[in-house]
């Protein structure tokens, strides 16, 4: 009999002597293939499409921008070099005047001075025309007051190189002062004539137009006083183109006060001058369409 070793282990009965099998995995369902996601829901395929939409819109709006500014560069440097053209004519249209004024002032009037002074009062003239006609003064009374000043360019050219303010005082003081020095005789007449003319102007003037003595007083000294220069002045004897330059700067200023007397004299239109910045029409209109509406809207509505 076989004695048993109390060492040796005892065989547990829950164990087998087989080759342990691994545990079968479930049948798959019929049909499926991996794992699947649930479809998109509906409000996920609206949000998938509006970041879509906007995706696009942000596109065409980048693509727009980029368009955007490669024409405003376009524009711009057309706009630059339209505006430098513009200017260069501006500019050669200024060389052409001056240069005109100096060349007739050299060539014809015998001095270039006479070119620089006419120029300056030319543009000095073209900026009060500019400025009427801006607030409305109309062209005719502009053109009248030119045509006033051509008229005193040509007698005061004619009588300064005709030299007849000259010969006219000498023949007075030959009768009437006689005593007097004759190389002197025509300005001491002239002075005389200008301060009786100067005078009797300054009466007439202070009287219709001042009210107070103190200016009527004033204004008749400062006549006076005029007179005597201008008297003085035509006593002169000029050559022709001396003559013509002084005639043509006359010119130049009587136009340009003509131009001032006759708005100190009639004044601005302000309510007219108003009535081109204010949009009378839109609003007349506007008002026709609220009255119109309101007329024909049911009674306790927009009351």
């Amino acid at each position: 009999m076989i004695g048993l070793n109390p060492k040796r282990p005892i065989w547990n009965r829950s164990t087998t002597l087989d080759d342990p099998k691994p545990n079968p995995t479930p049948p798959s369902p019929p049909g499926a293939r991996g794992h699947r996601t649930p479809p998109p829901g509906l409000f996920a395929q609206v949000g998938a499409t509006r970041d879509a939409a906007i995706a696009l819109a942000r596109a065409h709006l980048d693509l727009a921008k980029a368009e955007a500014s490669s024409i405003a560069y376009e524009v711009g440097r057309i706009a630059a070099f339209g505006a430098l053209a513009v200017a260069l004519v501006i500019f050669a249209f200024v060389i052409a005047i001056l240069g005109t004024a100096l060349f007739t002032g050299e060539w014809l009037l015998g001095s270039i001075g006479w070119g620089v002074l006419h120029g300056v009062l030319l543009f000095l003239a073209l900026a009060v025309v500019a400025v009427l006609l801006a607030i409305g003064i109309p062209i005719r009374r502009i053109g009248g007051a030119l045509l006033a000043a051509l008229v005193v360019v040509v007698l005061v050219a004619v009588l300064l190189a005709m030299n007849l303010p000259n010969r006219l005082y000498a023949g007075i003081g030959d009768s009437a002062v006689a005593a007097v020095d004759p190389s002197y005789r025509p300005l001491v007449v002239g002075v005389i004539v200008g301060a009786v003319v100067g005078l009797l102007a300054g009466i007439v003037i202070a009287v219709v137009t001042v009210s107070s003595a103190a200016a009527r007083a004033a204004v008749i000294v400062a006549l006076v006083v005029a007179g005597m220069l201008i008297g003085a002045f035509t006593a002169i004897t000029f050559g022709v183109q001396v003559a013509a330059g002084i005639a043509i700067t006359l010119g130049y200023l009587v136009w340009i006060a003509i131009l001032g007397i006759d708005v100190a004299r009639t004044g601005i239109e302000v309510e007219r001058l108003k009535e081109r910045f204010y949009p009378s029409q839109t609003i007349d209109t506007t008002k026709e369409t609220l009255e119109w509406l309101q007329k024909r809207m049911p009674p306790g509505i927009g009351s």
